[in-house]
């Protein structure tokens, strides 16, 4: 477990620190930096869920969506006790501390501050932060490690 918890608290912090950082330090009053013909440093407010989901629903979305969320992390955190996976715990830190990282956003500012903006000419895939890739790679690792592990398990039983 500690493992999980090790990685959730550097997920966290890497997370806060970057969204600090591109806000106050390298956006500053800009609303655009475009870095490649592909990717633009954006200031992008996201009151809902993944890829501005339910991004209509003020305070009381996020109020809404951030308890949600500490559900999901507390049912993490009760499989991250019981797992002894050490690749699987660190899949669920990545996992706990981004969705945690984008809860202390709502809380504090009422939305997720998003800013990666990648595109291919005009068609923009929506912006996300590094909570949204941390919880990406968690869950892609634990999906691979399952299929895996199925794979595995009917080669043993042939």
């Amino acid at each position: 477990m500690l493992l999980g918890l090790s990685v959730a608290l550097v997920v966290l912090a890497a997370d806060q620190i970057s969204k600090f950082w591109v806000l106050h330090e390298l956006l500053g009053e800009q609303s655009v930096i475009v870095y490649a013909s592909f990717f633009n440093v954006v200031r992008a407010w996201n009151t809902g869920v993944s890829f501005s989901m339910f991004n209509n629903y003020g305070n009381l979305g996020a109020i809404l969506l951030s308890v949600v969320a500490l559900v999901i992390v507390a049912f993490l955190l009760y499989w991250l006790k019981g797992e002894k996976d050490r690749l699987a715990q660190a899949a669920l830190g990545f996992i706990i501390g981004g969705a945690i990282g984008n809860v202390f956003d709502r809380v504090r500012l009422g939305a997720v501050f998003d800013f990666l903006d990648f595109h291919i000419g005009e068609s923009h895939w929506p912006a996300f932060n590094l909570a949204d890739s941390f919880i990406c790679i968690g869950a892609a690792i634990l999906m691979l490690q399952s299929v895996i592990n199925v794979i595995k398990n009917n080669e043993v039983k042939k």
